[in-house]
């Protein structure tokens, strides 16, 4: 098998993805149909029949509103056998933690268990609302789903970082830098932050207002130069998000944050506008965003995929890194090939979380009428995947046909090159 791409911006090329469209159809109809059966049981009823309309009814009490967002779980796909842990959570049934200023809420391993290796956070910050001066353990991977924001922080060698940002665009804070956000005019922001440890918590960080409220008083002015007297107002408890006035001119903070050391040349935040999709075809396309672009990104790879209406985000597994989703628009579902005959699919939306363990094969279909956009997350510095067309195009003719008891047509008919997504 080849080696995984590490995949660029700069590896666009679109003139590679042009196959004839009924010719990826045929392909979709007939060699994705087999791999996925193939080796699984059997459609369990013949679909129309009598039987299959008495086993599918739902007399009993059920929940129609979850129910009609779940349609694979409520009737799930003759090929899913079962086996796979929940890997959905929605952030609507989060705990939503109120502030005056803005608002949290978390998904964890707590929450998703199957999420070992990474966790997200959905914050929203009213204008002039600040969440607090802090650090992590954890590098924070932050993508901005609406309004404006200030962020702020400093280097390992102590220069100062000030910059605005605004939707979809994105910011990297390694574990220890020490950083904060507030809301811009007219109306705040609202972000996901994502994070490169599943058992992370937003709500066990390291707040300046808690660390300043447990240091002995004279430690504190011993430490400022200052009277103890100065530290009378300080709180006693965490600030975590507040209101405070919005902030002035942002090259006025730049300048006053700067002092002598200077600002930072390091560049913590990102926008991916200014870079062209690595992979687009009439399907969709897929922006990856990782060390090779976002240079301070070293812990967190990332790929923000839209598919357009009936498109297929491909067959492929991912062999450096679990995949952590987050779905930002549109109607989608997905399943998820695991080890020991195991599948399951799930469907998804606007908020939700989902999750796809290291090597594990699977695809996103937008089963909506309008695109279908989600984000692909990885605790990783490079971006990897493997095409399963790929494969199976670049592995010996009679050996594919062999196992999948297809003919030459099509096998002929599997797309050559990675297509990453395949249109309707």
């Amino acid at each position: 098998m080849e080696t995984p791409r590490q995949l660029s911006i700069t590896d666009a090329n679109p003139a590679s993805v042009t196959q004839d469209k009924l010719t990826r159809r045929a392909f979709l109809g007939m060699g994705s149909a087999a791999l996925m059966v193939a080796g699984m049981v059997p459609s369990l009823l013949a679909a129309g029949s009598e039987k299959t309309d008495r086993s599918r009814s739902n007399p009993g009490p059920h929940n129609p509103s979850l129910d009609s967002q779940n349609p694979d779980s409520v009737t799930p796909p003759g090929t899913d056998t079962g086996g796979v842990p929940t890997f959905k959570y929605p952030f609507s049934f989060a705990n939503k933690r109120l502030y005056e200023g803005g608002w949290s809420r978390e998904i964890t391993i707590r929450e998703l268990p199957i999420s070992r290796s990474m966790a997200g956070v959905n914050m929203r910050l009213t204008a002039g609302g600040v969440r607090e001066l802090h650090w992590h353990t954890a590098g924070e991977w932050a993508i901005m789903l609406y309004g404006t924001a200030r962020i702020t922080a400093i280097d390992s060698d102590g220069r100062s970082f000030v910059s605005d940002v605004k939707k979809n665009d994105l910011w990297y804070f390694p574990a220890g830098i020490p950083h904060s956000i507030q809301g811009l005019e007219p109306d705040g922001a609202e972000f996901l932050l994502v994070f490169d440890d599943g058992n992370f918590s937003e709500f066990g960080t390291v707040l300046l207002s808690t660390s300043m409220a447990h240091t002995p008083r004279e430690v504190l002015s011993k430490n400022f130069a200052v009277a103890e007297q100065a530290f009378a107002g300080l709180p006693n408890e965490e600030l975590f998000i507040f209101q405070a006035e919005v902030p002035g001119a942002l090259e006025a903070d730049r300048n006053a944050a700067a002092g002598s050391l200077g600002k930072s040349v390091r560049d913590f935040a990102f926008r991916p506008a200014d870079f062209p999709a690595i992979k687009r075809t009439k399907g969709g396309e897929v922006r990856i965003i990782d060390s090779s672009t976002f240079k301070v990104s070293t812990s967190i790879a990332a790929a923000i995929v839209t598919v357009r209406p009936g498109g297929l985000r491909e067959l492929h597994w991912h062999p450096n890194a679990d995949e952590w989703q987050y779905f930002v628009s549109g109607k989608g579902r997905m399943t998820l090939l695991a080890t020991g005959n195991r599948s399951r699919t799930m469907d998804f939306e606007a908020g939700d979380v989902g999750y796809v363990p290291q090597t594990l094969l699977h695809y996103v279909e937008n089963t909506g009428d309008t695109d279908l956009v989600f984000l692909e997350m990885f605790k990783a510095g490079a971006y990897q995947d493997f095409s399963l067309s790929q494969w199976l195009a670049h592995t010996p003719p009679e050996l594919v046909m062999a196992h999948l008891h297809i003919d030459r047509p099509t096998y002929d008919a599997i797309p050559k090159d990675e297509t990453v997504i395949m249109p309707a």
